[in-house]
């Protein structure tokens, strides 16, 4: 089943929108900008990041039906096979490598087994109550996490220290997710988060060359 808060995913996507709404801020010139210049950056960015939160739970609900129906498919094919080396074959390749190796016929016959005494299986796969929570979860994820970034042009009427400050709270978030990102994949977190936030500001650099 699939997970709202798959970390290695949830991190990935706040990254992505984290450089988004830098892009704005990053091209926004405070030498110059009036307060107009700053409420479009504003609604520019603001926007952006929440069309990503529901594209983003969008594709999650698409995650969940693929993964469903998959799930199906090999569930009645296991219950379908008229040779049991067949239907364990089946099982183990839906089972993580690592986990099937260590299988014995003995163990995915007693899975087969078990498998063919469930109820039959509905016609097809739908959406529970649990996959749309999963999908609010992720776009509240996506856009909230993103938002103190913006926050400073908010609050402050000059945009020289909103400047600054937005751009030292986007820096400690690219700096938290990566420290996140090597605590759950056993790297160097310290390490992982510098190096989160020299690649992100790569990244923002170019979308913004590239006219992002």
């Amino acid at each position: 089943m699939k997970h709202a808060l798959d970390p290695v995913d949830r991190v990935s996507e706040v990254l992505f929108g984290l450089i988004m709404v830098l892009t704005f801020t990053g091209s926004l010139s405070v030498a110059e900008a009036g307060r107009e210049d700053v409420r479009t950056m504003l609604v520019g960015a603001l926007g952006c990041n929440l069309a990503w939160g529901v594209i983003d739970a969008v594709f999650y609900l698409m995650g969940c039906m693929a993964e469903k129906g998959h799930g199906l498919l090999m569930f009645r094919a296991v219950r379908e096979a008229s040779d049991p080396q067949r239907a364990q074959r089946i099982i183990a390749d839906a089972l993580p490598p690592t986990v099937a190796s260590v299988l014995q016929p003995a163990e995915l016959e007693a899975m087969r087994v078990r498998l063919k005494q469930l109820p039959e299986p509905p016609g097809r796969a739908g959406l529970g109550t649990d996959d749309w929570r999963g999908a609010l979860q992720v776009f509240l994820i996506v856009f909230l996490s993103t938002f103190p970034v913006v926050i400073p042009f908010i609050v402050m009427r000059d945009a020289v220290p909103a400047l600054r400050a937005s751009n030292a709270i986007a820096v400690l978030l690219l700096f938290a997710a990566g420290y996140y990102f090597a605590r759950i994949t056993g790297r160097r977190p310290v390490l992982v988060g510098m190096s989160m936030v020299v690649l992100g500001s790569i990244l923002v650099g170019i979308t913004i060359a590239l006219g992002g």
